[in-house]
């Protein structure tokens, strides 16, 4: 009995509390029966929903204990720091530097606790490079634990990131935020607050919650009606699915394989095989948030929509719109508008030009990249100032690449993430350029970029050149099919209104294809660089992640053998298929997800709980041996 409570209460790291295991469920079950006699429809008075609330965040901290032990004490810290300071931030609201003091003491605070779990080995190897000592990372939270006891069980020469962390201190810097710019009142009792900062269903991967978003709803009585219930439930057998069948499968069978040793596979099985894993992301991620959303949904919580069928995207900026939706908005929020946004340049911008410049530098120890960056902000900064028609689109694409840049380096510090961060940046920029430009001058860039591309192939012969000069090549041709119908429509007049009508929407569709492949295409390449960077050790991460990048170009852009085609989809049909069936479903229209998703809510219980039992007993035929972690767990 001892050991079945022990299991139970104690943190193991054999059995956390993770959506795909049964241990999740079994938690969830639990904790929902006793959730439902809290709840009382006839009561639902201030006292009731407090109740509640003390309840999910008690429910919450012991589910984040379970997810990554006597961390639980830094998540403890930062509610009860962000809860006082919040209140010192609405008490001296009339004396605006004051606030505006208390606002910089919270973000100080949170973002040293991120730069310290996330970022003690770059900094570390960054002391060391420039003044050639060897110092080591220190974990103070190690050492002053072993003080509390004899054993010294945690190791102090080793930092270890706290699942969740960059997910829960973005939510408490939106909350002091929000409070300081009156978007939102503060939560006056601590428990309230403990509760919205530690709500386990999106506690450890998101999505980020904005505190304007939900602190409202701590307040609001309990209500799920028959249609509420109905979604819930879709989204977490949706999510079910998209993870272990979807995600895990094609992880497993194919991509983790060729991106081990991508000198083992062909130049053809290295491209699916990235293709797959823009596939595998997207259905991890979106996986884990559809089932947070009706975990939350079945206890009366919405929690804000995170994704939006990314890869029907026509252009980057219009990705990142769909994509990892909360993080965008809260970027948009509390980082590029008050960098100036859209409006100017501040303070702010040439600071992080700068200090992006110095990491640059550091992770690559060559000028190269830093006098790169320099010289964009310098260029930028001039063209700004001499030529102020231009000036607010240059100043707006100077914060979004900064942005971008910050995002790759929020993922980590590595200099694969900040190359795909800033990838994501320029292709964001010169999206904008290119809709702005006259047709004339498009097919002119688009014919010397081609033929610069195909001359420099011919004379250095590297397989990156040769992958370029591919998609140059095949993005010419579709530029100069556009720009001949645009020439033909412009010059010609007099046709049937219904004639007219057909060829525009024909065309329309054929440019909508034209610009979801190029996007899809641009963002697969891009996470060539994001997932060599993955699952590393800080120490090895820039050398490693190089390597499999450059082994996967090489490949990919080096001699292709096409008898090999065939044998591998054969071999790995199933994975094809499911990847082919991933991209289908995803393509979908969106009125007609609509429409299954709520005929599934609206169907009879009984009917429903068959459809459960079905779609579950096919899931879990694709659970492999080794249970794969969310994506984003790592972040």
């Amino acid at each position: 009995m001892t050991e079945i409570l022990k299991n139970i209460f104690l943190y193991d790291t054999a059995h956390p509390l993770l959506f795909t295991h049964f241990y999740f469920w079994a938690f969830f079950a639990v904790v929902y029966a006793l959730f439902a006699l809290i709840i009382d429809r006839r009561a639902q008075s201030r006292g009731r929903m407090h109740m509640r609330n003390v309840y999910l965040m008690a429910v919450s901290w012991f589910f984040y204990y379970k997810t990554c032990g006597i961390f639980l004490l830094i998540l403890a810290f930062v509610t009860l720091s962000d809860w006082l300071i919040a209140q010192q931030i609405d008490k001296h609201r009339d004396t605006n530097w004051k606030a505006r003091t208390w606002l910089i003491i919270s973000v100080v605070i949170d973002l040293g606790l991120l730069a310290y779990f996330k970022y003690a080995y770059f900094f570390t190897n960054m002391l060391n490079d420039m003044f050639g000592c060897s110092l080591q990372v220190f974990d103070i939270f190690a050492y002053i634990g072993n003080g509390f006891s004899e054993s010294g069980r945690f190791l102090v020469d080793t930092i270890i990131l706290p699942v969740g962390i960059s997910f829960y201190l973005f939510q408490v810097i939106s909350y002091t935020s929000d409070v300081y710019h009156g978007r939102v009142e503060p939560v006056k009792n601590i428990l309230d607050f403990g509760f919205y900062v530690s709500f386990f269903p999106q506690l450890v991967a998101g999505p980020i919650v904005r505190a304007s978003e939900f602190i409202p709803q701590l307040y609001k009585p309990f209500h799920l009606g028959r249609k509420q219930f109905g979604i819930a439930v879709f989204w977490m057998i949706n999510g079910l699915a998209k993870k272990i069948i979807l995600s895990d499968y094609l992880a497993v069978n194919l991509i983790d394989r060729v991106f081990d040793n991508p000198l083992l596979f062909s130049g053809f099985e290295n491209l699916f095989a990235l293709f797959a894993y823009s596939m595998q992301v997207y259905a991890d991620f979106s996986g884990y948030t559809d089932i947070a959303i009706g975990v939350a949904l079945l206890m009366g919580f919405y929690l804000p929509k995170n994704f939006d069928s990314p890869y029907k995207s026509q252009n980057p900026q219009e990705f990142w719109r769909r994509w990892h939706m909360s993080l965008s908005r809260w970027l948009k929020t509390y980082l590029y508008i008050p960098l100036g946004g859209n409006r100017n340049a501040t303070f702010g911008t040439y600071f992080w030009i700068a200090l992006i410049a110095l990491i640059a530098l550091v992770l690559t120890g060559s000028w190269i990249a830093t006098i790169i960056i320099a010289v964009i902000g310098l260029t930028v900064t001039i063209v700004a100032l001499t030529v102020p028609s231009h000036r607010k689109l240059l100043y707006a694409n100077l914060n979004s690449f900064i942005v971008m840049l910050l995002g790759g380096l929020w993922h980590g510090a590595s200099w694969n993430f900040m190359i795909w961060g800033g990838l994501n940046g320029i292709g964001m920029i010169l999206n904008k350029f290119w809709r702005i430009m006259n047709w004339h001058i498009r097919m002119g860039v688009m014919l010397l970029l081609t033929a610069g591309v195909y001359v420099a192939d011919m004379h250095w012969q590297l397989p990156v050149l040769h992958l370029f000069k591919v998609w140059t090549i095949i993005l010419c041709a579709g530029t100069i099919i556009r720009y001949i119908y645009h020439l033909i429509t412009h010059s010609v007049n007099g046709f049937p209104a219904s004639a007219a009508s057909q060829r525009s929407g024909l065309t329309s569709i054929l440019s909508t294809i034209w610009a979801v492949i190029q996007t899809f295409t641009f963002i697969t390449f891009t996470r060539l660089f994001f997932r060599s960077s993955s699952n590393l050790d800080p120490a090895t991460a820039n050398q490693v992640a190089w390597e499999t990048a450059k082994n996967m170009v090489n490949q990919i852009g080096g001699a292709w053998d096409s008898r090999i085609i065939l044998p591998f989809m054969w071999e790995y049909r199933y994975v094809v298929i499911l990847f082919l069936l991933g991209m289908v479903i995803h393509w979908l229209p969106t009125k007609f997800k609509q429409w299954y998703r709520l005929n599934f809510a609206m169907m009879p219980l009984w009917l429903m709980v068959i459809c459960v039992v079905i779609a579950v007993v096919i899931i879990y035929q694709f659970i492999t041996a080794d249970m794969q972690p969310f994506i984003y767990f790592q972040f």
